[in-house]
């Protein structure tokens, strides 16, 4: 990584309030797409799973208004076509609709799942660049957050989905970051022990100390592998790569993190975050590695910093995470800083 890319994201002053609503770009070359603002409408998509039932999609859009947005629905939010929210076409369509809409502020997905590669190349890229906005999900999501950014350049966002619980830490992340404009400080819940001698949840562990500079990249491991080979697929050049999985066997986990490995993406990282590998086990009949060794086996030879446990993944409360953004992590600390506001 060059000493400019090193350096800290510079917006700039006066003008840029009064600039808000056209495109802004970080000294890094990101596009900032504009912060959020109470009264706005979000746009309401499903470019993954469909929505089974009446009341999660009730529940998520009543969500959104509590955080004080309007919500938009995409035509098809609610559509159906085998385990995905309508055909790929419907789906591509409600995300390019939603950026082309002048009323839309910004965008946010409905659920994960599955079916975001099948879209990935049906977006209209330029037509983002033009009207950069705020776009967040996480799971399945990973795809799209992370071509966004690739092809585009504008910074998008790891963050809940509309379904998710909305609870005060992931809502005060969220804020802060996409709201609040703040070049904030991602760490865990402070939890102490009800009745223990010692802290047992939200713990940091530190594979490798020290710190690193970098762009934020990352999201699911599972979905980040299948991008492997594509336009789409993350720079990972002095980047910061942060990853989550679920219900995955140790194996595959090994065999997705093998898959970055001989793509070279592994050995240009700057540093590593490691959100929760919820329920990711031994498969039955299989010998397995513990997740430690398996970590152990392809981070530590990096001789970079990396820590496991940051609040990222399928878990209640989750950090909202700017993919593009530039940010300095604390392997030690188990913290990751941003270097600058990650929306205009």
């Amino acid at each position: 990584m060059t000493t400019s890319r090193r350096q800290l994201l510079q917006l700039g002053t006066g003008a840029g309030l009064l600039a808000a609503a056209r495109p802004a770009a970080a000294a890094s070359g990101a596009l900032l797409a504009p912060r959020l603002r109470p009264g706005d409408t979000l746009g309401l998509v499903s470019p993954a799973n469909a929505t089974f039932e009446r009341e999660p999609l009730k529940i998520a859009t009543e969500s959104l208004q509590a955080l004080g947005f309007k919500v938009k629905h995409g035509a098809n939010v609610a559509a159906r076509r085998g385990p995905f929210a309508g055909t790929d076409a419907q789906r591509a369509a409600d995300v390019n609709a939603m950026f082309a809409d002048d009323s839309v502020a910004g965008i946010i997905a409905m659920t994960g799942g599955s079916g975001c590669n099948r879209i990935v190349d049906r977006l209209d890229y330029e037509l983002i660049r033009r009207k950069p906005k705020f776009f967040g999900g996480f799971s399945d999501l990973t795809s799209l957050v992370n071509a966004i950014h690739r092809q585009t350049g504008l910074v998008a966002f790891h963050s809940p989905v509309a379904v998710s619980e909305w609870n005060d830490y992931s809502v005060q992340s969220f804020k802060a970051i996409v709201m609040n404009a703040e070049a904030a400080l991602l760490r865990n819940p402070v939890v102490k022990p009800a009745d223990d001698l010692v802290v047992r949840e939200e713990r940091i562990s530190t594979i490798r100390g020290g710190k690193a500079q970098g762009r934020l990249v990352g999201g699911n491991l599972t979905v980040l592998a299948s991008l492997a080979g594509t336009p789409y697929f993350p720079d990972c050049r002095g980047a910061l790569l942060f990853l989550e999985d679920i219900n995955e066997y140790i194996y595959r986990i090994d065999r997705c993190l093998s898959t970055l490995r001989l793509t070279g993406a592994l050995s240009q990282l700057a540093g590593v975050v490691l959100g929760r590998f919820t329920k990711c086990e031994p498969g039955d009949g299989y010998g397995a590695l513990t997740l430690d060794e398996v970590f152990d086996d392809y981070f530590l030879p990096l001789d970079i910093p990396v820590y496991r446990g940051a609040a990222i993944g399928h878990i209640r409360r989750k950090l909202t995470v700017p993919v593009g953004a530039m940010a300095e992590m604390d392997a030690d600390a188990g913290t990751i800083r941003l270097l600058a506001p990650a929306v205009a």
